[in-house]
Formats: C-alpha cells, sequence, structure tokens
C-alpha cells in the first residue's frame, strides 16, 4: 500500500502574503517552503504521494498548488469563496484534475457558527455533489457548527484537520473529547492525525502528552477513518518531520497491519479520491 502523507502546506512568501503569520512566533516560518525542501523528508519515509493544503485564502495559490509534479502530489486542498453569490455547481467540474478538495480558515472566523451560514451550506452540498471532499479546519469553538454542518450535508466527504486541535498545552480533554467523539458518530466524516505537536508545548512537549489525544480520535473514529498528515512545515515549530512520523507510529502501534495501511495510505487514497 503507498504511504500517503495527507497534509502538508507549500508557500513562496514572496509571492503573496500568509495573514496567518500574525506574531513573533511565526518568524521560523517566514520563508519560502518549496517541494524541493520537502522531498527528502518524504523519501526518507517512504512516503509516496501527498496532498497539499492551501495556506492562504487565494485562489491564485490553489491554481499555483496545481502545478507541482505529480507526483508526489496526488491532491490539492484548494481555496474557493464559498461565500460568492456566483458559486456554481460548474465551478467545480472546471477546476484543474488534481484540485479534488477545499479548505477555509473557520477557526479565524469571528463567527463560531459560520459553517452553518445559509450560503456556506449551501456551497458545501454543491462541493460534495461534485465528489470534493472538505477539510474542517476548527478548533473546539466551532467543532459543534461542524458538527451541524456535517449533518446538514451528507453527501460530501469531511476530513476534520488536527483532530480538531485540541488543547494539549494546557492540559484539557473536555468539551474537545465529547464533541469529536460526537462528530465521528457521522460515517462521512474522517479525522486527520496531523497537527498535534503544534498544540502541545512546542519546547517542553513529550510523547505522553499527544498520545492520548490521538488514540481518542483513532478510537471514536476507527482506523478506517483516520489519516496520517505532517503538517509540514507548520509542524517544525515543535518537532522536524522525522518525529512526527514516529509519533504517528507509536500512536498506531497497536493497531494491526492492515489498520495502520489504512491510516498511513488507504484512507486518504478513499477520501481523497487518489486513485
Amino acid at each position: 500500500m503507498p504511504r500517503i502523507d495527507a497534509h502538508h502546506h507549500l508557500w513562496d512568501i514572496t509571492r503573496r502574503p500568509q495573514p496567518w503569520m500574525d506574531g513573533p512566533w511565526a518568524d521560523p516560518l517566514r520563508r519560502t517552503f518549496t517541494l524541493a525542501d520537502l522531498r527528502p523528508h518524504l523519501d526518507e519515509h517512504g512516503i509516496d504521494g501527498t496532498v497539499v493544503v492551501q495556506s492562504s485564502s487565494s485562489y491564485e495559490e490553489s491554481l499555483e498548488l496545481c502545478a507541482e509534479p505529480d507526483p508526489p502530489v496526488g491532491v490539492v486542498c484548494g481555496w474557493l469563496d464559498l461565500t460568492a453569490p456566483w458559486l456554481d455547481g460548474d465551478t467545480f467540474f472546471h477546476q484543474p484534475p488534481r484540485f479534488l478538495a477545499l479548505r477555509h480558515q473557520v477557526a479565524d472566523e469571528p463567527d463560531p457558527r459560520w459553517l452553518e451560514r445559509p450560503d456556506v451550506l449551501r456551497a458545501l452540498g454543491l462541493a460534495g455533489d461534485a465528489e470534493f471532499a472538505y477539510d474542517l479546519l476548527v478548533t473546539p469553538r466551532e467543532l459543534p457548527a461542524a458538527i451541524a454542518a456535517a449533518r446538514a450535508v451528507p453527501q460530501t466527504r469531511f476530513v476534520l484537520d488536527h483532530a480538531g486541535k485540541p488543547p494539549i498545552a494546557a492540559g484539557e480533554w473536555q468539551p474537545w473529547a465529547d464533541l469529536v467523539a460526537e462528530l465521528a458518530r457521522l460515517p462521512h466524516v474522517s479525522c486527520k492525525l496531523s497537527g498535534l505537536v503544534t498544540q502541545a508545548d512546542w519546547e517542553s512537549w513529550r510523547p505522553a502528552d499527544v498520545l492520548p489525544y490521538a488514540r481518542h480520535v483513532i478510537d471514536v473514529f476507527g482506523p478506517d477513518r483516520i489519516l496520517f498528515g505532517s503538517d509540514w512545515p507548520v509542524c517544525t515549530l515543535a518537532a522536524d518531520y522525522g518525529r512526527v512520523v514516529e509519533l504517528a507510529e507509536e500512536a498506531t502501534a497497536d493497531l494491526t497491519a492492515a489498520e495502520r495501511e489504512a491510516v498511513f495510505g488507504g484512507t486518504a487514497r478513499r477520501v481523497y479520491r487518489l486513485d
């Protein structure tokens, strides 16, 4: 089974700003990251293909990502304005072949119920009709709206990014754990085992801090709805690529070989139509 990194980024800081880099904490990321920078990590860890994910609310960025070499980039999870009145079903069928998923920085919206807006729900339904997946970038604050949106649009394959950003650094468990479990009851929702090291204390985290959260989402979603993602280069704020892979392998060590194959490739192939 090919191994898939279902979540990484690429950006050219000279081409467009990244507004989410809003403080000194982001200084290590405030440079250009290219596929050439990522390739050695993919080769070292036997990663055969990837899903590259938008990092800014820019359709132009999404088109540029579609121009990256295939392989390794198999799918682009890009950005479209879901609130645009001109958006219709034909919009999705006129995208480049590898533009097969969407994401928006919902966690940055002032309204925690943004996903329940009628125009957004309409767009999510159109995306699902066109067989696009939709990545949910939310925190516990927005998880109730994510649950409501996923219930309202059952034809769309949803993917929860970074396990819903649990408050690992604070050592908090609820309400995140119950909300994620409720979302997991919906069979058309999957979850990325990604981005957890940057939810922990960047300087002092240990596997024991992170593994309970990773194992919780594996338990509630099941291995066949879990996708490994590195979240490179954002992960480098807390850990290098290899350490992220090791942590995911430790979290899945008790699974069967077939279940690990699902986490590290099979689920991504199905959810993102990598075949």
